[in-house]
């Protein structure tokens, strides 16, 4: 048999195990997103309400919609606009999965096996875990920048329904075209920075606390490679992404949302520091933690859900355990 022959003989995972890897951590993503996004929608709402910079504009004058806590800011949605707007701009959260959860996986598998050098069954330093998770966070959101942004700005449909101002976008791909004819290629990438610091900080918890849990169980303890030792690792890293990425979460919902001019710049905030300086001067350091409780009630089940998925969907096209 020729090299050729026998290289198409293979399974797909040997054949791309890069392309492969994309695919299958796409498709688990797509899973978690769905089950987990009226947790986000109530986030994302959340960190909206009671804005200073809004407030202080005067857009929003006389039409300030109370802080009314998770429970009673979901029910709201379900009682003034109806049970499937929890899942409004869900379309662009799983797109935005796709391209996210699929470079950033494929690149932090990349950064640590082959850049980082871990070896197999040994344990691999944290610091290195550390580089590789924002590293891989980074980038995979770069990429994934412009679903991000269109997913927040159609969260915010229903709430200016309410508000009695008229609806921005009709459909996904509508959102896509208009804030491209009206603010160019860079309008998509309108908020990036702080998305990114955000994605680092969020993957320093998730990939990089899971890959830690996991390896330290597995070499440590006498638990084996299977979905109780997945879940452990999961929830532990649910909880430290929560933890680093809300406030620049905070940051970046509020710049997506944000008014523009003619030009695609902001008119509240002239950047992320700006954000973040006139939030905790206006209503605290502790706004900064608006939207935390969904923000980890959503996190913790979405890791559940994704690790338990992605690592199944992994075993069973034969590809190695992550």
């Amino acid at each position: 048999m020729s090299p050729a022959e026998e290289e198409r003989s293979l399974p797909l995972p040997e054949r791309w195990p890069r392309a492969s890897k994309f695919a299958l951590s796409a498709c688990a993503a797509a899973v978690a997103e769905l089950v987990t996004f009226p947790l986000d929608l109530t986030k994302t709402r959340l960190q909206i309400q009671g804005e200073a910079a809004v407030r202080r504009d005067g857009a929003a004058a006389g039409r300030a919609v109370p802080y009314r806590g998770m429970l009673r800011t979901a029910a709201g949605i379900v009682q003034e606009e109806g049970v499937r707007k929890l899942w409004q701009g869900a379309t662009p959260a799983v797109y935005r999965h796709i391209v996210y959860t699929g470079v950033r996986m494929v690149t932090y598998e990349h950064l640590r096996d082959s850049v980082l050098g871990r070896a197999e069954g040994e344990s691999f330093p944290l610091w290195k875990a550390v580089v590789g998770g924002m590293s891989a966070g980074a980038i995979g959101q770069f990429f994934a920048s412009p679903t991000d942004l269109v997913k927040v700005q159609m969260q915010m449909e229903g709430k200016r329904k309410l508000e009695g101002k008229p609806l921005r976008f009709r459909g996904v791909h509508h959102a896509f075209l208009k804030i491209l004819s009206e603010g160019g290629v860079r309008a998509l990438w309108a908020g990036w920075v702080p998305n990114v610091q955000r994605a680092a900080l969020v993957n320093m918890g998730d990939l990089t606390t899971y890959d830690s849990v996991k390896h330290f169980l597995l070499l440590n303890t006498t638990l084996v490679d299977n979905s109780v030792t997945h879940s452990v690792s999961s929830a532990c890293s649910g909880l430290v992404a929560a933890v680093l990425g809300t406030p620049a979460d905070v940051v970046k919902t509020r710049i997506m949302n944000q008014p523009r001019d003619k030009q695609g710049r902001g008119l509240l905030y002239k950047s992320s520091v700006d954000c973040l300086i006139q939030t905790v001067q206006g209503e605290g350091f502790m706004s900064l933690y608006k939207g935390f409780i969904p923000t980890w009630m959503r996190m913790a089940p979405w890791s559940l859900v994704f690790w338990l998925t992605y690592e199944q969907i992994r075993r069973m096209c034969g590809v190695t355990s992550f």
